[in-house]
């Protein structure tokens, strides 16, 4: 539940640091038609509310040779607590998993892993 409040400024830094989390203050500041220091005040307290979490690099998967990305369903066999949270922390240590989401219904989780391959793909 979103507890802060936020008003268009707020909403615009937001939307600008998705486009571009490089760019400076001043330029942001620039974009969101404030000056920079209240801008620098604002982004602050936007991380400081959890609603930045960081700042990221977009990594050409392709370049470094991961050209396929896989997903996989997943059914357990128990919904208990336990074993979802067991399984979710069995995910955290495949390095290819990329992304694990919980889902209703049969499906209990869908896996993205993108494995590196290094020989011509073959299918099933």
């Amino acid at each position: 539940m979103v507890t802060t409040r936020l008003d268009p400024i707020d909403r615009k830094i937001l939307s600008e640091l998705q486009a571009d989390g490089r760019m400076t203050n001043v330029e942001l500041a620039k974009r969101v038609g404030i000056s920079a220091p209240p801008c620098l005040r604002r982004v602050r307290a936007l991380e400081e509310a959890g609603l930045i979490g960081g700042y990221h690099a977009e990594v050409n998967g392709r370049e470094l040779g991961f050209e396929v990305q896989v997903f996989a369903m997943v059914g357990l066999e128990s919904q208990a607590e336990s074993e979802l949270s067991a399984f979710e922390e069995k995910c955290r240590s495949w390095p290819l998993v990329r992304e694990c989401h919980m889902l209703n219904g049969e499906v209990d989780f869908i896996l993205k892993w993108v494995p590196r391959i290094s020989a011509p793909f073959r299918a099933f």
